[in-house]
């Protein structure tokens, strides 16, 4: 707009000249570093991501160590028991290696020792040492098989991180268009303004020339009243001017969070440097539909989330299986100890006649070497009432499931509507700001003839100063016209989700 001019302050950017020269991209630059609220909506994704990780911790291995230390003093009832009181004092211990299958099923080794001292007559070996190497597999068959359904909790993570990431990056649009906005409307109230204090100055002219003239007595007094009523008209029109600029100057350092960069903000005044758009942008409905069909973040998260509910449903449908597991163990246990040496080899006599040290390290031994081979194996079926009355969690996901895509179906259909809004919108101001414009130069050239008519006594003063508030209200029409266009194409590019692109804007969230 040829009308407006970019202010030229004697030192811009210094918070004690009270200037600061801003362009579009400056202020949005400002708004994505500083801004509280998207400094706190960026931590919801990397919250995700962590999710991710956590479920990923399902597959790792699981050390467990218990150890257990046992006295016991039990009465007698028995010959065999060496005297009233039977003493026991046994230690033993585990160690276990357990690993979650990615085929939902699990794996685990474990040893096992334990040391057993008891008074208890006719015992051959005492204290005794035992150690058992065990190694056991589960698999189920039906329910909870397979690597997607053992790998449930990963791929739910990894879709709602998804989604996570595309409702921040619907945010950073949002975040670029009220930039956008404010920063407009900030350009436009200062040019308000500038028309506002010019045809203030025009008042104040006509009312000076009017006092002369009333001197000379070529016009009556109740002129220079009318031009005195013109003055405090304008000047009201001023202040509201000047609290429009001071209330987007307000918003626009809010949503930088200026105060992040500057002690005192309220003494900042912002000059915004960017003229706005004046060329005349062609975009066509379909094309406008494709690119927000591709590019629309919000889209994009709930075709994930269709994604999501789809793979929920299969998973409710395979919890209806019934619970079939394969179950395998294979062990190897290992004893050694003090062996007694009874009478005549016979431990009836109670006779003990010597011992035969023993190592603990003898009974690991044959654990670990296999020494006693044992297996075993079992098919266990479960079959859980609830999945074969009610399947409620399987109605659950499949009403899930088919409000997730009534859901994308609603939001295709408003981006429809809203493409062709925007579309319509983008035309219909281009046209209102060139109609305005050939508006304003009508109305300066009525006024320009109305002064000349003014000056040889063929006009009123009540028609220049009707022709003022015509050229003025054309003005501010014109530049309402073309900062709405300029909108316009800002609130286009948010409706495709180009935003981001067309301000060249890629935030990277954690470390991926």
């Amino acid at each position: 707009m040829e009308k407006m001019d970019k202010e030229k302050p004697a030192q811009t950017g210094d918070e004690n000249e009270g200037f600061l020269e801003l362009s579009l991209n400056d202020c949005i630059f400002r708004a994505l570093k500083n801004n509280l609220g998207l400094a706190a909506e960026m931590l919801t994704p990397e919250i995700a991501a962590r999710n991710v990780t956590l479920a990923m911790e399902k597959f790792m291995p699981a050390i467990t160590f218990n150890y257990n230390k046992q006295d016991t003093r039990n009465a007698s009832y028995s010959f065999l028991d060496a005297s009233d009181v039977v003493i026991t004092h046994q230690d033993d211990y585990t160690v276990q290696l357990a690993q979650q299958l990615p085929t939902g099923g699990s794996l685990s080794f474990s040893l096992y020792n334990y040391v057993n001292d008891s008074n208890r007559r006719f015992q051959t070996i005492n204290p005794r040492y035992g150690s058992t190497l065990r190694i056991t597999f589960s698999q189920p068959l039906l329910k909870d098989f397979g690597f997607r359904i053992g790998r449930r909790e990963i791929i739910v993570a990894k879709y709602n991180r998804d989604i996570s990431e595309e409702n921040f990056q619907k945010q950073l649009e949002d975040l670029i268009y009220n930039v956008e906005s404010i920063y407009w409307n900030l350009v436009y109230s200062r040019e308000n303004l500038k028309v506002r204090q010019q045809s203030l100055k025009l008042a104040q002219e006509l009312l000076e020339k009017n006092k002369i003239e009333i001197e000379a007595g070529i016009l009556p007094p109740i002129e220079r009243l009318t031009a005195e009523a013109e003055v405090s008209t304008r000047r009201a029109d001023i202040i509201e001017a000047e609290a429009l600029v001071k209330n987007y100057e307000d918003q626009l350092k809010t949503i930088m969070n200026l105060a992040a960069e500057y002690k005192d903000i309220k003494k900042i005044k912002i000059v915004p440097t960017d003229l706005p758009e004046t060329g005349k942008k062609e975009i066509s409905y379909e094309e406008a539909l494709a690119t927000a069909l591709q590019k629309r973040p919000d889209l994009q998260a709930a075709r994930i989330d269709l994604e999501n509910r789809q793979f929920t449903l299969s998973y409710a449908r395979n919890q209806l299986l019934p619970d079939l597991r394969l179950q395998f163990s294979y062990w190897s246990p290992g004893l050694s100890g003090d062996q007694i040496l009874y009478k005549d080899n016979n431990a009836l006599t109670g006779i003990i006649v010597g011992r035969i040290p023993g190592r603990k390290t003898d009974a690991l031994r044959d654990a670990i070497n296999f020494r006693f081979k044992n297996w075993s194996a079992a098919v266990v079926v479960t079959l859980p009432i609830n999945s074969v009355f009610t399947r409620a969690y399987y109605a659950q996901a499949k009403l899930s499931l088919e409000q997730a895509q009534l859901r994308l179906k609603n939001q295709e259909q408003l981006l429809s509507l809203e493409i062709s809004n925007a579309v319509r919108a983008v035309e219909t101001n281009y046209q209102r700001a060139q109609a305005y414009r050939a508006a304003r130069e009508l109305a300066e050239k009525k006024l320009e003839a109305e002064q000349e008519k003014l000056k040889v006594g063929l006009s009123t003063n009540y028609l220049v100063l009707q022709y003022q508030r015509d050229l003025a209200n054309a003005m501010t029409m014109e530049l309402k016209a073309l900062i709405d266009y300029n909108l316009s194409l800002a609130n286009l590019d948010r409706v495709m989700g180009m935003g981001r692109e067309r301000r060249n804007v890629r935030v990277i969230i954690g470390d991926d």
